[in-house]
């Protein structure tokens, strides 16, 4: 029998989470309240005899472009045909949307198969940071009144608006910081540190300029006191490695960004850090 297809609860959420932990993807601590805001039917199930075999997110931020994910098969099921059966059924909600993944480099094939072009390379640089704090009151901590702000900035590197999941993003907490650099109350950058099962991880960061790309850096770092950090840069910015260089980051893991649809036009020079490898 074909396995069973369903859309994941929120609680199937958290085993997904779980999974990609597994899978030496360190996620965040408390990245499921953001991921299931960003759409919550974007998150896919496959079961075999109500056991849950295989998992994929498909998280539509609008009308045009929605992003790839979470694309899991559990090693009990593997080679069965089933995540390729909860693949072709997911994709099939996107419609006629850009489609966006960062994909392991090993399926590059697999996926243009199913109509994916390949963009360019990703990097996920770590290793054990420490830097003074810069001098100043232009980086802000992100409070509420920013976030509408933030939404706005946040579209020049994204190929759709995004203020759901923004909004539970950016909110303070034990386990994450923002920080905004505002100068004559412009928006010139921001960017998050979360902790991860493994160290904190930086991301976005987004800036105009690679000397801004550096403050807010090392005020992400020294908020949680520095140590393991681990920032995902798109490989074809140069300043992002050189800030990585700087701070003695290493190349640990490489995934493709490729697109099913027009790829989208944006300012690589000015991503210093992708928000997620789920949800782009």
């Amino acid at each position: 029998m074909p396995p069973i297809i369903r859309k994941a609860s929120r609680a199937d959420l958290d085993v997904l989470i779980d999974w990609a932990a597994r899978e030496g993807w360190n996620p965040g601590l408390d990245d499921a309240p953001a991921f299931w805001a960003a759409d919550p039917d974007g998150y896919w199930i496959a079961e075999e005899d109500g056991i849950m075999a295989a998992a994929l997110s498909l998280v539509r931020y609008d009308e045009t472009y929605a992003f790839l994910g979470f694309y899991m098969v559990h090693p009990d099921f593997r080679g069965q045909g089933i995540g390729l059966a909860l693949w072709q059924r997911a994709l099939v909600e996107a419609g006629s949307r850009t489609v966006g993944l960062d994909g392991v480099v090993a399926q590059q094939d697999t996926y243009r198969k199913s109509g994916f072009v390949y963009a360019h390379a990703n990097f996920r640089y770590g290793g054990e940071v420490q830097c003074t704090e810069p001098p100043g009151t232009e980086l802000v901590s992100v409070s509420p009144v920013l976030v509408p702000m933030l939404a706005d900035y946040d579209t020049r590197f994204n190929p759709a608006r995004r203020d759901a999941f923004l909004r539970e993003w950016l909110k303070a907490m034990d386990s994450r910081e923002s920080f905004a650099l505002l100068r004559n109350s412009e928006i010139l950058g921001y960017g998050t540190i979360r902790a991860c099962r493994e160290g904190h991880k930086i991301g976005p960061l987004f800036a105009d300029s690679e000397t801004n790309a550096d403050l807010i850096f090392r005020k992400l770092v020294t908020s949680v006191g520095g140590g393991q950090v681990f920032l995902d840069i798109p490989e074809p910015n140069a300043a992002a490695r050189a800030l990585c260089d700087r701070y003695n980051l290493k190349p640990v893991f490489e995934t493709a960004r490729m697109y099913r649809g027009p790829v989208p036009e944006l300012p690589i020079g000015q991503i210093y850090g992708i928000t997620t490898f789920e949800l782009g």
